[in-house]
């Protein structure tokens, strides 16, 4: 039986692994695919802090409190209760499946268009 050479398993290997960041995936790759999304939440309790809240809605979804720390932007409460983080496509994913998120929405800038002059 013919086993392929040590090299040649090592070449395959490589070409794979760069395949695979030129691809965007491995944890570079997710860390460049990374977006900003505004997430709605239902309200917390009265009373509760609304920023330990949210990051414990995130920690569930991303499997730290350390890590929805690092994704979490800001927190919102005045008019509706929710938050902007930088996500990835599989931690956006696992935060969509968590009963508290009601809607989630890229975040998107506008520009203010003067056309008076």
């Amino acid at each position: 039986m013919n086993h392929p050479s040590s090299a040649a398993t090592a070449t395959v290997l490589l070409l794979l692994a760069l395949l695979d960041v030129a691809a965007g995936g491995g944890e570079d790759g997710q860390k460049r695919a990374a977006g900003v999304y505004i997430v709605i939440v239902q309200p917390p309790a009265d009373g509760a802090d609304t920023v330990a809240y949210h990051t414990c809605i995130l920690a569930a979804a991303l499997g730290s409190e350390g890590r929805a720390k690092e994704a979490l932007l800001y927190s919102y409460r005045a008019v509706a209760s929710g938050f902007a983080a930088k996500l990835t496509p599989p931690e956006l994913a696992a935060l969509q499946k968590h009963p508290a998120v009601l809607q989630v929405r890229p975040d998107q800038m506008y520009h203010v268009v003067d056309n008076l002059n």
